[in-house]
């Protein structure tokens, strides 16, 4: 089951955040078709957030078609996003790279700034672009 992690500081909306990370779940294959996400009490209890926010981000996920509300059941999964396995060696390689950033002293909202023009970077282009030779082979930089 997934546990919600609010940031207040973040300047993102509560209910947007439930969703962002309910959407992240998905992508990641946290969450599968058929998964019952927490109660909108369990999450008050767990976030200390008031509960018509926790509905608010329900209804955009049903919304959006990734879940379906179960009157007395709960809701559901209807589907997933995207085929990202936890244990994809992907994530190792981004763990230890956010690892050697944090250790080089960058702050978190600095990596994720990076980050995202580096995706910026990579996602417009038509084609993606290829491995540096040192990289196709293994070699750290």
């Amino acid at each position: 089951m997934v546990e919600f992690r609010i940031d207040r500081r973040s300047g993102v909306a509560t209910y947007l955040q439930i969703v962002q990370q309910t959407q992240q779940a998905l992508r990641l294959g946290l969450l599968e078709p058929g998964d019952k996400l927490p109660t909108a009490r369990e999450v008050v209890e767990a976030t200390a957030i008031n509960p018509n926010t926790v509905l608010k981000a329900y209804r955009e996920l049903e919304r959006e078609g990734l879940v379906e509300a179960r009157r007395g059941l709960g809701t559901f999964v209807r589907k997933s996003l995207g085929s990202t396995p936890t244990d994809s060696p992907l994530r190792g390689e981004l763990s230890q790279w956010a690892a050697r950033a944090r250790a080089s002293g960058m702050e978190r909202d600095d990596v994720a700034a990076l980050f995202s023009a580096v995706l910026e970077e990579q996602f417009t282009g038509s084609e993606p672009e290829s491995e540096p030779e040192h990289a196709a082979k293994g070699d750290s930089a």
